[in-house]
């Protein structure tokens, strides 16, 4: 059964099994009232400790205990009031929840914020022998150890004080950027294929690149980034700032630069981020011959930037509703076994996912939950082939949060934004090899290829783009410079004709698309797209080639949550991302999809 139809639905009208129960957060917003009081008491409470946690082993496992109480408090107040919210974003009784739990978070972090310098004031022998004495202080070994690594970088208790009390003043340049860029922007309309004048919007965006007709295309590429041209100097001013807040950060803690500073917080050594810049930079040739072969598909004279992302296959109409799309995921995650596969199962029965659009409904899709409650997914289903693969997607992440808070207590009971991305491109990868090996029509196996092909070019090749940029214009900054509107679309421009290659027309509207990305307000988080998609990779081809021992591997990744530091849990499980071995693997199978394409076309 689908649910769609042409117009969006009120929430009250779709069926309960189609929405998620949030029950497993709180059973009624009364009891999450009841708990925003008791959180204001244990800030209290654990404020008492102050000054007072390194006199014994019993003081210092208290004081943690609390905090991890008082860390899973907030985490529910803050998903159950925000994923309400995203139910219907224009409810004003959640924009006031959400407001409330993120306000009521930056006070919580400011009470805490004494414990971790007061630890470090503990002699390391003495906090050793805290842990041999109180059996209860083991599980916080590693916590432990890991301040204790940065020691260096952990500032007096004063300074820690001041640094999280400009929590909301540090988000001040992405604040500004998101405002500009969500609410003030306005863009031009243009007549689309029947000659129907419809608005550009940031979601119509991507489907008029998908578009056909090529006019289409170009109008739409040229009224959008003409849009953002007209306040270059503006959003270089924000993305300025954003750059100097991040190299404010890692000076004040006695880092050598931005990159380190945010690399560190999950003990990743700057190398592993070079080391993917180095593998894509000596592997684009395979770039450029795959946008060749767009440009041989599309018979056209000049490929031009508004060319990337109209199919170059003849669409196949794969209309796959929901509850098939549940069938297919199921038989295409087989390798990693019955256990695995009944876990889904229990997710697809048990109201894990909010599946269809309604009106007010925040758009897109994720996997998001706290250690107490069901690992939930928000999506907005349509019954394409993008969107079965976004429901597998999804299911990733939501199946190791669920393997990770099984297997580990809450402090580990996640995982480091590094590993993020994998769980959920293993599944996908393992999907399309699936969906591959089971169709027997040309026009289906083209399709389907050129989709993973796609998958490449956006999360290796444009991800580690988008990091080279990044780095760079950090580096730019540290070295005396500045970021202005000219220098950064210079820099821009450059890549991108570095990275697609001489068989395209590098548009001069390109060159200020950096100002279109909001993930260069994130603090140097892209590259984790490219590295975790070629983590999926190594994965999955070891899954499909060895079997069980394989899985048994990639079941301990999923179960290790944050028990260790991220580079150590892929070395456990056999992939080791201090090399270049799986990024060069990944790519390696690019060229090898490549080749099949050729065959066929």
């Amino acid at each position: 059964m689908s649910e769609n139809n042409n117009l969006v639905k009120e929430r009250k009208d779709i069926n309960e099994e189609y929405k998620w129960n949030l029950k497993s957060l709180y059973e009624s917003d009364e009891k999450w009232e009841e708990d925003i009081k008791k959180l204001k008491e244990m800030s209290k409470e654990i404020a008492l400790f102050k000054g007072k946690i390194g006199d014994s082993s019993e003081s210092l496992l208290k004081t943690l205990n609390l905090k991890d109480e008082i860390s899973r408090i907030i985490e529910n107040l803050y998903t159950y009031a925000k994923m309400r919210l995203d139910e219907n974003t224009t409810d004003s009784k959640y924009q006031t929840l959400s407001d409330r739990a993120s306000s009521t978070s930056v006070e919580i972090e400011e009470s805490v914020s004494f414990i971790v310098p007061e630890i470090l004031l503990i002699e390391e022998q003495k906090l050793k022998q805290y842990i041999k004495n109180e059996s209860d202080l083991k599980i916080y070994e590693h916590y432990i150890n890991e301040i204790l690594r940065q020691r260096e970088h952990i500032l007096s208790q004063e300074q820690e004080s001041i640094i999280a009390q400009m929590g909301e003043l540090s988000s001040a340049p992405e604040s500004i950027y998101s405002m500009l860029n969500n609410a003030d922007m306005k863009f031009p309309a243009i007549k689309n294929e029947d000659g129907v004048e419809i608005e550009i919007t940031h979601g119509n965006f991507i489907p008029l690149m998908e578009n056909k007709n090529r006019k289409v295309r170009e109008e739409a590429f040229k009224g959008l980034y003409g849009a953002y041209n007209s306040f270059r100097n503006t959003f270089a001013t924000s993305l300025n700032s954003e750059v100097k807040k991040n190299i404010f950060h890692a000076k004040v803690r006695n880092y050598d630069s931005a990159l380190e500073s945010s690399l560190d917080e999950n003990n990743i050594n700057t190398s592993v981020y070079d080391n993917l810049i180095d593998v894509v930079n000596e592997n684009l040739n395979l770039m450029h011959k795959y946008v060749s072969i767009r440009k041989r598909l599309l018979e056209i004279d000049e490929l031009h930037m508004y060319d990337l992302y109209t199919p170059i296959i003849k669409e196949v109409d794969m209309k796959i509703p929901y509850e098939e799309a549940k069938e297919i995921v199921l038989k295409g995650l087989t390798p990693l076994g019955k256990d695995y596969t009944d876990i889904v199962n229990t997710g697809f029965n048990s109201r894990w996912i909010d599946v269809y659009e309604n009106r007010g409904k925040r758009s897109g899709a994720y996997s998001w939950g706290t250690y107490d409650s069901d690992p939930f997914i928000l999506l907005n289903y349509h019954d394409t082939l993008d969107n079965v693969f976004t429901l597998a997607h999804e299911m990733g992440h939501s199946m190791h949060s669920y393997y990770s808070k099984t297997n580990q207590p809450h402090i580990y009971g996640g995982y480091s934004i590094f590993l993020a991305e994998i769980a959920s491109t293993t599944n996908e990868a393992l999907l399309i090899d699936y969906m591959l090996k089971n169709t027997t029509k040309k026009e289906e196996k083209l399709f389907l290829l050129n989709h993973y092909l796609e998958q490449f070019r956006g999360t290796i090749f444009r991800q580690t783009m988008f990091a080279e940029f990044e780095r760079d214009i950090h580096r730019e900054v540290e070295n005396g410079g500045a970021l202005t509107a000219d220098n950064l679309s210079e820099m821009y421009k450059e890549l991108n004709k570095k990275y697609y290659g001489k068989d395209i027309i590098v548009d001069d509207e390109i060159d200020v698309e950096w100002a279109r990305i909001p993930h260069f307000y994130y603090n140097f988080y892209v590259f984790q797209y490219a590295t975790g998609f070629s983590a999926a990779i190594d994965f999955s081809q070891k899954i499909l080639e060895e079997g069980e021992s394989a899985v048994d591997k990639y079941k301990g990744f999923l179960k290790s949550g944050s028990s260790e530091y991220a580079i150590e849990t892929l070395k456990k499980a056999g992939v080791d991302m201090t090399t270049k071995e799986p990024v060069e693997r990944a790519l390696k199978l690019f060229g090898e999809l490549i080749e099949e394409m050729e065959s066929l076309i």
